[in-house]
């Protein structure tokens, strides 16, 4: 295939595609544009290292200007895209120019839930691009009272442990929900780490909604709880959740819902665009269907699907999904999807820093696994999920059995 292709969001999804495509030999013009003014940076760090100021940007950089100028592949940073015109295969910018394309990638990603009380006085934060990091950062270092983070998710967690571990700072987290990382994570992790974060003296406060965020003189004051409660604030983070870009593909006809549907090549109803990353609704077989998952590796390895499938290669995606966090010196990773199992099985000691859960669905099937200091435990649990294979219970909580030799046994 020697024809133009054009990425549209210049993330980890847009930046693994454009890269997949030269590996896999396309020699013709390949255009990567991104809203922010930014070289394509990692994500992760801007709540942790990036946050703690133990990392510059220089230090984040998905790939440099060097990569993109010796693999000749355009890159039209701080300009967004307007429209796509399907019948005439063209993007039209902000600036009024169109780009033609033969292949097109949606690489949209989300952004921020927006608070529904509308506008924020100063003070009031999200977090979800560099520049947005480096605006908390500089507040977090100024900032003399204390710090409210709505939202008991991984992102408002990383937050928390890094503002009260690094910058020493009263931090309160507010989570509506009955407890921690209700979306993300079981009850054992869930519990595991409400612990570790009540020990390092953050305060939580589950089950409770913000119903206001006060203000004086334009600048953030105290929160409002739905039980009544006050909370003094200095400064607050918003970490309710993040929303699709797609009104993109959505303008231009695309089916949506909840995301851009694709299928398990990523190609969307229209065979000239594809979509990966975080904006994607699509099929999962862990998932038992249609799923949008918000996580790096799921952009890289759609990124690499649709970039193989527009080579005219086999492929398909089906990749185990897999998730991460660092947080007051854990190392929490995930295999699989927690929800709807029914069973949940420890190995090792997960509560004394080092060790495993283990969940099962109502089938008896394996699920997810979820560790804690354990990355060679996660890696295997990535290949058991994906070879379908479920390790019995008593084995699991055997921490001397190895689990590796089911894998050489025939299914």
């Amino acid at each position: 295939m020697g024809g133009h292709v054009v990425a549209i969001g210049a993330s980890h999804a847009g930046v693994q595609f454009v890269a997949a495509l030269r590996e896999l030999g396309h020699d013709g013009p390949i255009t990567l544009i991104g809203e922010e003014v930014a070289w394509p940076y990692q994500r992760p760090p801007l709540s942790k290292a990036f946050m703690a100021g133990s990392t510059a940007p220089d230090n984040m950089a998905l790939r440099g200007p060097d990569f993109f100028d010796m693999s000749g592949i355009v890159t039209r940073l701080g300009i967004a895209v307007r429209a796509i015109d399907r019948a005439r295969q063209q993007v039209v910018l902000s600036d009024g120019e169109t780009v033609d394309y033969d292949a097109l990638l949606l690489a949209t990603g989300t952004r921020p839930r927006p608070w529904p009380g509308g506008p924020m006085p100063e003070g009031v934060f999200a977090l979800r691009s560099l520049g947005d990091a480096a605006c908390l950062r500089t507040a977090a270092e100024h900032a003399s009272g204390p710090v409210v983070i709505v939202g008991g998710g991984y992102i408002g967690l990383e937050l928390a442990a890094t503002l009260r571990g690094k910058g020493g700072h009263d931090v309160t987290v507010v989570e509506a929900a009955p407890r921690l990382l209700a979306r993300a994570a079981s009850s054992d992790l869930s519990a595991l780490v409400a612990r570790r974060h009540a020990e390092a003296g953050v305060r939580l406060r589950t089950d409770v909604g913000v119903t206001e965020i006060d203000a004086r003189d334009g600048k953030v004051v105290a929160v409002r709880l739905n039980d009544g409660s006050v909370l003094p604030a200095a400064l607050v983070v918003l970490g309710i959740g993040v929303v699709p870009n797609q009104e993109l593909a959505m303008e231009a006809g695309l089916p949506c819902e909840n995301g851009i549907i694709v299928d398990r090549q990523c190609q969307t109803l229209d065979p000239a665009i594809f979509a990966a990353g975080d904006c994607t609704l699509h099929p999962n077989r862990f998932a038992g269907g249609m799923i949008r998952l918000e996580c790096v590796q799921n952009a890289h390895d759609q990124a690499r699907t649709a970039a193989a499938v527009l080579m005219g290669q086999e492929a398909s995606y089906d990749t185990v999904p897999w998730f991460w966090s660092d947080q007051f010196g854990m190392k929490l990773q995930t295999a699989g999807l927690v929800e709807g199992s029914v069973r949940s099985v420890p190995r090792g000691a997960p509560e004394g820093g080092r060790g495993a859960f283990y969940h099962f669905g109502p089938d008896g099937c394996l699920k997810a696994v979820e560790t804690v200091n354990m990355p060679a435990e996660h890696m295997l649990a990535r290949k058991l999920l994906a070879a379908g294979v479920s390790p019995p219970a008593d084995q699991i909580a055997d921490p001397g059995h190895d689990l590796r030799g089911l894998l050489s046994k025939p299914l």
